[in-house]
């Protein structure tokens, strides 16, 4: 390992570092515009320029530089600061003086930097350059006369989001970044190219003019539209939430948020419910909480459990589905169910529902088998993890299922259920190449598992993992993909019909020949409500969605940025949101809403406060006490063997920008899914 010094201070770096690692290794600062630790090295903008003893008669650019032995760095030199003020100048040659009115003030890199390393004026008086604005689609902003051409928006799109979409055109000082022709860019991932912009030339087009960060109040928590788990931070003014950011997990989502995960939070606010309705005469009307309370009570009368049930929706807390299971077992209830798409999962160990291999443990694989997934559209974040481990090579991608517009090679083997009989019975040419993996993988996803045939297929596929070493006593390559954000708690939860139960096409059934009397609904919006007939329906929700609108009774909840709740995520991590706004008007954490109506039902819940609650939910899965940790599963039965449908496997046809109650409140994702469903071609296919 290179051992060198830096301004007197010796310092031993990894090989393959360079110059500037070294520097940041012993707390020396040094600054830049194109150098990302997360990106390709460009060596565009020259401001990490340093002196080397031995080296050239010049400063050398510390980002581009290898590091080596006996290498004598110095930093703070006079000709070193003479060059970073130069290298300013020539930066802020055609820069406008925007920043009074620019959305990247007071988090601008070219701001901080020009305070810190350049000169107090500039000697350029000619007219300044200007460059057209580029049209990127709904939700990136472009003033490319800001544009420093740093590049890392191209190495990001490039790189990371695997969309060759973005790049430069034209030579010297007439070089433009831009898409080539005219067209909006199609990534799941293009909002991370506002905070990688080191300038304001890219910024967050719904976001423009809206506030100033010093305005805004932070609050870190994680996102729930997909089952990832992101970390995130997001900023209110008052009670609106205005922006929602990443923040840095290494685990989980590195530094990148999903557009979902970013630009959906404008449906935080509309059509939201903020009071307590009631059915009269064939239609809602607003009541009070007694009134509606009282009127639940009243169906409730003299019912048997038999003939309640109650649905778990995808984006309810653990501590809602634990009050909510509770409520049911009080009343005599077995029909309970969290699986809203009727994946037939749940009923076994509980590494038989989880990504066993982690998501930063992609990294370590060297094979993959994708059955009934889009990871792209599912969990966009993974997707950036698994395109990765492809750009380090030795690295190859199987899919059976329905044709994927992915953004790495795959190798797609049918859509056939033949295809997937032939792997289980080990016939297929693919095991052999599962068989040489050292570290395989195959990653199951809920279109496979919603099947009639979902336990056999879960079955057969543990099957073939046993067989060809994919689960080991060091490595677990079964993984099983969620995109519900509340799945795996509601099952760890136990949140699924119990002996004698309906499960969510029985409820709907049942409901529907009137063997069902009353029927909760937790915020479950991605069923057909409408098939529920004269049963009493309550619905415990953020917003007038589809559950709201087929409700008799309809009792207002917060959004997950509205109260602290427990998620698990798909690898089954452990983590809490926070509150970062209160919910509009009556609006209330959807536990508060269930305790206090079982009060009124006579049937009190044992708990009055959140700590006494999640005791209650650790008392019912241990596994929850574990905040941030991936607690040790067991590998036992799950499945049921058989034979499976001759059915082909099918995508599941949902809007990636409409996929739940928030998303389709939002203004940014209905432009979004519009812009996807009316281009043809590569953007169609892109956002599905």
């Amino acid at each position: 390992m290179p051992t060198l010094t830096v301004d007197g201070i010796e310092v031993t770096v990894e090989p393959g570092q360079t110059v500037l690692q070294a520097c940041e290794a012993v707390g020396v600062e040094i600054p830049r515009f194109c150098y990302h630790d997360r990106l390709e090295i460009a060596g565009n903008c020259r401001m990490c320029l340093v002196e080397m003893e031995g080296g050239p008669p010049k400063p050398i650019a510390s980002c581009a530089m290898p590091a080596g032995d006996n290498m004598v760095i110095k930093t703070n030199t006079p000709a070193v600061k003479k060059a970073r003020e130069g290298v300013m100048e020539f930066l802020l040659i055609n820069h406008p003086l925007d920043c009074p009115i620019c959305d990247q003030g007071g988090e601008c890199d070219l701001q901080d930097q020009s305070m810190a390393y350049g000169k107090d004026h500039s000697r350029y008086h000619e007219v300044k350059r200007a460059v057209k604005d580029k049209n990127l689609g709904p939700l990136i902003k472009t003033t490319m006369t800001r544009c420093i051409h740093c590049t890392r928006c191209v190495r990001f799109i490039t790189d990371v989001a695997g969309v060759e979409e973005l790049g430069a055109v034209f030579r010297g000082e007439h070089t433009e970044i831009g898409t080539y022709v005219e067209a909006a860019l199609t990534s799941e991932l293009q909002g991370n190219l506002i905070d990688l912009c080191p300038v304001g030339a890219l910024t967050s087009k719904p976001y423009a003019f809206t506030a100033r960060p010093w305005e805004l109040r932070h609050t870190e928590t994680i996102d729930v539209h997909d089952a990832v788990g992101s970390n995130i931070r997001v900023d209110t003014r008052g009670r609106q939430v205005m922006r929602v950011l990443p923040l840095l997990n290494e685990d989980i989502n590195e530094e990148w948020i999903s557009d979902k995960t970013r630009f959906a939070c404008d449906g935080l606010a509309k059509r939201r419910l903020d009071a307590v309705y009631v059915k009269r005469d064939g239609k809602l009307q607003q009541s009070s909480w007694d009134a509606g309370f009282d009127a639940v009570k009243e169906r409730l009368e003299g019912l048997e459990g038999s003939k309640i049930a109650a649905i778990a929706g995808d984006l309810a807390c653990a501590e809602s589905m634990t009050a909510l299971k509770d409520l049911m077992s009080a009343l005599g209830s077995a029909n309970i169910d969290c699986r809203q798409d009727g994946a037939k999962i749940g009923n076994g160990a509980r590494g038989g529902y989880l990504f066993n291999t982690t998501i930063a443990g992609i990294e370590n694989a060297d094979f993959c088998l994708l059955v009934g997934t889009d990871p792209r559209h599912e969990a966009s974040i993974l997707n950036a993890r698994l395109r990765k481990r492809y750009l380090k090579g030795d690295f190859t991608i199987y899919s059976v299922g329905a044709e994927l517009d992915a953004t790495y090679p795959v190798t797609e083997l049918g859509a056939g259920s033949d295809v997937l009989k032939e792997i289980i019975a080990g016939r297929h040419d693919v095991c052999a190449r599962m068989v040489e993996a050292e570290r395989g993988m195959i990653i199951v996803g809920q279109d496979a598992l919603a099947r009639s045939d979902g336990e056999q297929v879960l079955a057969g596929l543990k099957t073939i993992a046993e067989k060809t070493d994919i689960v080991t006593s060091d490595w677990n390559g079964f993984n099983v993909l969620h995109n519900a954000a509340a799945r795996v708690a509601g099952l760890d939860l136990g949140m699924i019909p119990g002996e004698g139960g309906l499960d969510v096409a029985g409820i709907q059934s049942a409901a529907g020949k009137g063997d069902l009397d009353v029927v909760f609904l937790l915020g479950a919006d991605e069923i057909d409500t409408s098939v529920f007939g004269n049963a009493f329906v309550v619905y415990i929700g953020s917003h007038g969605d589809n559950g709201a609108h087929h409700a008799d009774v309809v009792l207002p909840a917060a959004a997950y940025t509205e109260k602290p709740g427990t998620y698990v995520n798909t690898e089954g991590r452990v983590q809490r949101t926070e509150r970062a706004a209160f919910p509009p008007g009556d609006g209330r954490e959807d536990w508060t809403i269930l305790r206090a109506l079982s009060e009124r039902l006579g049937q009190t819940l044992p708990y009055d406060s959140l700590p006494e609650l999640r005791a209650r939910m650790i008392e019912i899965a241990p596994q929850l006490a574990s905040i941030d940790e991936i607690t040790t599963t067991e590998w036992g039965d799950f499945g049921k063997a058989g034979d499976l449908s001759a059915d082909a496997f099918e995508g599941s046809g949902t809007s990636y920008y409409l996929s739940n109650p928030i998303c389709r409140a939002s203004d940014t994702m209905a432009e979004c899914s519009d812009l996807s469903t009316n281009t043809a071609g590569g953007a169609t296919g892109t956002h599905g």
